[in-house]
């Protein structure tokens, strides 16, 4: 049994863990929606590994908001109110509560693999991410993998910047690589603001809860750890993951092609073009996994994007479903936001040299106070 660590850092990473955690309560039961106000302390989780679960954030309220986690689980970081999207607070506040920190994990014994779910545009999450993970690694030896959702585009200058540093940081740090999930790319998933992040939250929780299975289930043919280790450390330090589900008795090719194009993935990119290294878990009732077909599509993106480890779980009476873990070497979606950071860079600098001058000119002004004109 895999032992694994999921820590939600900030109001995102805490929203994603905590559907993590709504799905892993819900499977096996016919209820419909978990949670309220006795789960935070008697909630049974349904996970296959031995999962240890952490929320941490300098927002108390949006600890508060959690409906799935254990109160245990959730770690308040004294700081106000938050850190007001300024990484620079929020590195303070790490380093100042950096032994607390590191003491709720260490608390909870020693794992295989760890996932580190975050934003890369707020305060706390983006801030806390890279010196956690550094922390982290410092005094264990298992991998760590940074799950960063990128921002809405339209979400503001702030917000674009701190995600194209928290990534340079993380990119240049000890973190054993980087899941891409986009928001501007998934944005269409709901009808509303509110419905698009739930939507997308749901979306990632599912997938991470389908990857932790396929590394510690019996298969047909096997994916594990060694195998997900392998494809993280090819391509460029960057991945993202796509996922399909049959909802008729459709050809498990079709769901694999569904899978890796842009209908399937948490991240714009050609998986033929951009590609590195892939790992593709199938699972469904024995009737729909064709190894003929199976074999034709894996071939088919291996031969484009190099090796692909594939493994098949056999769910007895189950439509066909497709994961797909897919590392970059390039990532032209990632240039474009760097080149909106450097744009409002460039903004909020220019603002301020503004600001600036005007108050020069404020206090030129000032200096005749107590004068009178001479004539």
């Amino acid at each position: 049994m895999l032992n694994v660590l999921l820590v939600g850092n900030g109001q995102c990473g805490n929203r994603i863990l905590d559907a993590v955690n709504k799905h892993a309560m819900n499977r096996g039961s016919n209820v419909k929606e978990a949670g309220g106000g006795f789960s935070k302390y008697f909630s049974k989780h349904n996970y296959q590994s031995n999962v240890q679960t952490i929320a941490i954030n300098t927002a108390i309220n949006d600890l508060k908001e959690m409906k799935f986690t254990k109160a245990k689980d959730r770690v308040h970081i004294k700081n106000l109110h938050g850190v007001g999207a300024n990484r620079n607070i929020g590195k303070e506040v790490f380093e100042q509560q950096k032994s607390n920190i590191m003491r709720s994990i260490e608390e909870r014994g020693d794992f295989d693999i760890a996932f580190v779910i975050t934003s890369a545009s707020g305060g706390t999450g983006s801030s806390f991410t890279p010196p956690l993970i550094e922390e982290i690694k410092k005094s264990h030896n298992f991998p760590v993998y940074a799950l960063v959702i990128l921002p809405f585009r339209e979400e503001g200058t702030l917000y674009l910047q701190n995600a194209a540093f928290m990534l340079k940081e993380l990119r240049e740090g000890p973190c054993d690589g980087i899941i891409l999930a986009d928001n501007q790319y998934l944005k269409s998933i709901g009808g509303n603001v509110q419905e698009a992040y739930d939507g997308i939250n749901s979306m990632i929780a599912k997938r991470l809860l389908f990857l932790l299975d396929s590394l510690d289930s019996e298969m047909m043919m096997v994916t594990d750890l060694g195998d997900f280790k392998t494809v993280m450390s090819g391509g460029a330090g960057l991945a993202t993951i796509g996922y399909f589900k049959a909802e008729n008795e459709m050809p498990i090719r079709t769901v694999i092609q569904n899978c890796i194009s842009p209908r399937g993935l948490l991240f714009s990119t050609d998986a033929y073009k951009e590609g590195g290294r892939a790992m593709v878990i199938l699972k469904g009732d024995k009737k729909y996994l064709s190894m003929e077909e199976i074999s034709t599509e894996v071939e088919k993106l291996s031969g484009a994007i190099g090796h692909v480890f594939k493994g098949v779980i056999v769910e007895n009476g189950s439509l066909p479903e497709a994961l797909c873990v897919l590392t970059l070497n390039s990532a032209e979606e990632l240039e474009s936001l760097y080149e909106g950071a450097i744009q409002a860079i460039g903004m909020e600098k220019d603002k301020k040299d503004r600001v600036k001058k005007k108050k020069e000119m404020e206090s030129s002004f000032m200096t005749i106070d107590g004068m009178d004109p001479e004539y």
